[in-house]
């Protein structure tokens, strides 16, 4: 710890290195336990110290803590029970990792026990425990008190010690355990899984298991989005029975920096530069936004002017209300699509699902009513019953895309009543009574009953959905494919000028998957002046946007 304390309380005459001594106070006045350091301060302080916390984290980063807890104590605004010797302080690590930046998927033997950031989607969180770090011990014949440390593969504090109890002291007297002077601290483990956006197609996501310790417990909850910094490392081999050589691994985390947070109101917000805000305000101030942002809305597809309409009023949401007396009205507006095959509704449902920032999809025959909502489970590890968020759930400030609507059977479409109007999800099964939020909105495709709509009888003849499901709709659209010469020749133009147009560099009939490429940086805000602006207009191709309206009069449409 002799050449790490400088590095963080360095003087401020020091140009080249920053002083983390007023991030110290002001942890302490939030009465945290955890220092956010970034490792570009210390690769710019000295090299090879960078280079001994990414490469031999088990040595350097019990350093860094002991150095923070000795800067603590000659603080003059540090309490008396934070420098208590029991209290352990922690560097939390941020900046970048380079080569150390991985996913689930690139995540290999050669981390292994180096400190690595990863990013992904956290499925799963166990209940948490709380895990002993020091027995007190009596003895009554000499009337010592005698104490043991407990350290395990999860610690980075130092050797691993045995778990078992001492119940006698060296010359056999035996020993009584001192509950109340016992030290535990919080144990728990989750699980982090690729994001869907990222996994190759066809494969299955790849997970890593994830430990978190004292303070970081409960940091993250399922269905959020983080990135996490830890110690990549094996727990030896379980299966001591077997003569297998496959050991398990798991990561120690040290940061989580939570990505999207579905408490604090949808994703995380892209940076937006100056240049965007003002392309933003110049847009605002169109006559025609509406009709504009609505042509931008799946152009692929031709036609559909309302139901494009009513999409991007829909991702746009309205304004939720609680008033008073504890009434909650809620904002979130409600599609159904109804109509006959092939007239794009599924493209539709996909372009939503492409376009909205939290979006899940999901099929009316291959979802239960549990599935949509939420599932009562028994946990492996401790038996005990938890909650596993269905997709209502998981959408939380999101949306649910909702396909074959009608093939849904009555039992679980009732499921979705009191998510659609109240959006909440109330659980009272296996001694579980709980109310979950589910703020979404829905947009749903359905077929009518005779396969095609037909146009003689009345819609809700056509729709096999009980009224009291169409009155949650707010918005209904009955999608009739018109058989018409003109029309059906402007459709087959369009279609076959989307085929002809093929975006360069890529494999044909390949996916274009947005949002691929990684960012190295963990919690940083300088990755923003490296961003460029985004382009408001796509270029006019004449192949691609012939029949654009807009397009008449020589002028080139804005697209």
């Amino acid at each position: 710890a002799g050449p790490v304390a400088p590095l963080l309380t360095c003087l401020p005459d020091d140009q080249n290195v920053r002083s983390y001594r007023p991030d110290i106070i002001l942890m302490l006045q939030k009465n945290q336990r955890r220092l956010v350091v970034n490792i570009d301060h210390v690769r710019d302080h000295n090299p090879a110290m960078a280079e001994g916390l990414l490469h031999d984290p088990f040595n350097y980063v019990p350093a860094f803590n002991h150095a923070l807890k000795e800067i603590v104590k000659t603080l003059p605004q540090a309490r008396p029970d934070q420098t208590d010797p029991d209290v352990l302080y922690y560097c939390a690590w941020a900046g970048s990792f380079g080569s150390n930046s991985c996913n689930p998927r690139t995540l290999s033997a050669q981390h292994l026990n180096n400190m690595v950031s990863i990013e992904g989607i956290v499925t799963r969180c166990s209940l948490i425990r709380p895990k002993i770090a020091k027995s007190v011990h009596y003895s009554e014949a000499t009337g010592k008190f005698w104490f043991k440390e407990y350290r395990d593969q999860t610690m980075t504090t130092g050797v691993t010690t045995s778990s078992v109890y001492p119940t006698e002291d060296a010359d056999g007297n035996p020993l009584q355990t001192e509950y109340g002077l016992c030290t535990y601290r919080d144990h728990q483990t989750i699980s982090i899984q690729e994001m869907p956006e990222r996994a190759p197609a066809g494969q299955l996501p790849r997970g890593v298991d994830v430990i978190l310790d004292d303070d970081l417990v409960d940091s993250c909850k399922p269905g959020d989005r983080v990135q996490l910094v830890g110690i990549y490392r094996t727990l030896g081999n379980r299966n001591t029975n077997h003569n297998s050589a496959v050991f398990k691994t798991v990561l120690i985390a040290n940061n989580v920096v939570l990505l999207s947070t579905k408490s604090g109101g949808g994703v995380a917000t892209a940076t937006i530069t100056d240049t965007d805000i003002r392309n933003i305000n110049k847009i605002s101030k169109k006559a025609n936004v509406f009709e504009l942002l609505s042509q931008s809305l799946a152009p692929s597809i031709y036609g559909h002017e309302y139901i494009k309409k009513a999409i991007l009023l829909m991702l746009l949401g309205g304004m939720e209300k609680n008033l008073e007396n504890g009434t909650h009205l809620r904002g979130d507006i409600n599609i159904l699509m109804v109509g006959d095959p092939s007239t794009a509704k599924s493209q539709l449902l996909r372009f939503v699902l492409n376009t909205a920032p939290l979006a899940i999809a999901t099929t009316g025959r291959g979802s239960s009513g549990v599935g949509l909502t939420a599932a009562v489970t028994t946990d492996k590890e401790t038996g005990e019953r938890r909650l596993e968020a269905g997709a209502m759930v998981m959408a939380d400030r999101g949306v649910v895309c909702i396909d074959e609507f009608d093939k849904m059977s009555g039992i679980d479409r009732v499921a979705i009543h009191e998510v659609m109007e109240q959006q909440t999800v109330t659980i009272a099964k296996a001694g579980i009574h709980t109310s979950l939020n589910a703020r979404c909105s829905v947009i749903a495709a359905a077929n009518p009953i005779y396969g095609q709509y037909d146009t003689h009888k009345d819609p809700h003849k056509n729709i096999a959905l009980p009224d009291s499901l169409l009155s949650r709709f707010d918005l209904l659209f009955v999608v009739t494919d018109d058989i018409e010469d003109t029309r059906d020749r402007q459709v087959s133009e369009h279609v076959l000028r989307m085929h002809r147009y093929r975006q360069p560099g890529t494999e044909e009939g390949a996916p274009v998957r947005e949002n691929t490429g990684q960012s190295l940086n963990v919690a940083l805000t300088s990755q923003a002046d490296s961003q460029k602006p985004t382009e408001v207009y796509e270029k006019y191709d004449a192949m691609l946007h012939a029949g654009v309206k807009g397009g008449r009069k020589g002028k080139k449409p804005e697209v």
